[in-house]
């Protein structure tokens, strides 16, 4: 980024922070501040250490210094300002979760389908969240981080002492991490020594893993007797052919044999092949499972950006969302912040992206587009600013 790109960029940034729609976090005056600022952008210098005591100090140092990321501790301590981490004093922290759309199995090239893609996975974790740990709506903060993903916020006090194994285990729990299936089954008849006569094969349903797995593998198999290819979708698994492939298919048939299946008993298809659940439940895993930054949750002291704020990299804004504005929630739409007015830039290579319901195509050198398009491709350090 050149000099005139970036002062061109701080008199937007300026501007927008001069009405900056302040969203503090609670006890914002026992935590850290960290920024990098535009001037500084380039070799990603954190001012970190920093403390404000008021409302008015942050949006003092947001007017004067513009930086290019804000950032805040997760962590509450007695003295944020310290320069040493040692004297700071923690006093605890929240949970925060980060989805990166770079992080996920598969992930497109397409900077859209890549947000469509987080947005989903950050959907299915807030689902985790509520059924498997129960926490409420109100202990949940949903934020779009500005780039590639979206952090999630869990303020709830029970949570705060937590240390740093206990959040990874946190993870462990989302990712299905060492998940053994045979644990799973209330009676263990993949540990014959522990087989007891007239046991069935049950699957405790209530809550949890359980509940996820049994509710995949009914839809598998109620998938499977819809298909075409019934025969075919069974026999991929291993050990079972065409026969023990039919007698499934006609006990999923059986409405009382199905019923037992739907609350857990697995007794009937165990007797057919006993491998065939464990199979497909390890394949549910698979879908199930959430892909999670786990460095981001183990660190009681790691800094988050600042909800309001906006994203050096993108020019989009952090914005906070409930469950509902999530799912209607078009990032590339809803973070903008800048207008339609034309701009010429000076693209240094070709682009084809879609921003704020337009398509745009862009051929290298000098082109007029709007202003939020040119400062999104400035700031990602592919256009700089032609006055």
């Amino acid at each position: 980024m050149d000099s005139r790109t970036r002062s061109y960029i701080k008199k937007k940034f300026k501007s927008y922070y001069n009405n900056f729609p302040l969203y503090l976090p609670h006890d914002f005056k026992d935590r850290e501040w960290g920024f990098i600022l535009l001037d500084e952008a380039f070799n990603a210098f954190m001012r970190r250490h920093k403390s404000f005591g008021s409302e008015g100090e942050l949006h003092e140092y947001l007017t004067s210094m513009i930086p290019a990321h804000c950032y805040y501790s997760v962590a509450y301590y007695k003295y944020p300002s310290a320069a040493n981490m040692s004297d700071k004093e923690w006093s605890g922290s929240d949970l925060i979760f980060d989805l990166d759309a770079d992080h996920l199995p598969n992930a497109p090239n397409n900077y859209s389908e890549m947000l469509d893609n987080v947005k989903v996975e950050t959907l299915r974790l807030y689902d985790f969240l509520i059924k498997d740990f129960g926490f409420s709506e109100d202990d949940i903060q949903i934020i779009f981080s500005g780039g590639r993903g979206y952090h999630i916020h869990i303020t709830e006090n029970n949570i705060k002492d937590l240390d740093s194994n206990q959040r990874r285990e946190v993870i462990d729990y989302l990712s299905a991490k060492g998940l053994n299936l045979s644990h799973l089954f209330q009676h263990k008849r993949f540990v014959p020594e522990l087989q007891k006569d007239g046991d069935d094969l049950d699957l405790n349903i209530n809550s949890g893993w359980r509940k996820r797995l049994n509710a995949y593998i009914i839809s598998y198999l109620q998938d499977s007797l819809d298909s075409s290819n019934a025969l075919k979708v069974l026999t991929r698994h291993k050990g079972i052919g065409e026969r023990k492939a039919s007698m499934i298919i006609d006990l999923c048939k059986d409405k009382k044999e199905l019923n037992k299946i739907k609350e857990g008993n697995f007794n009937s298809l165990f007797n057919i092949d006993k491998n065939l659940i464990l199979s497909i439940a390890e394949q549910g895993i698979e879908k199930i499972r959430l892909n999670i930054d786990e460095p981001v949750t183990a660190d009681i002291k790691r800094l988050i950006r600042l909800p309001g704020s906006l994203h050096g990299g993108s020019g989009l804004k952090v914005i906070p969302l409930t469950y509902s504005q999530l799912q209607d929630f078009n990032p590339l739409v809803d973070a903008i912040v800048f207008n339609e007015t034309p701009t010429l830039i000076n693209i240094q290579k070709e682009q084809k992206f879609e921003l704020n319901g337009m398509k745009f195509d862009l051929d290298v050198g000098i082109q007029e587009i709007p202003e939020f398009a040119a400062i999104y491709l400035m700031c990602r350090g592919v256009a700089e600013h032609e006055s």
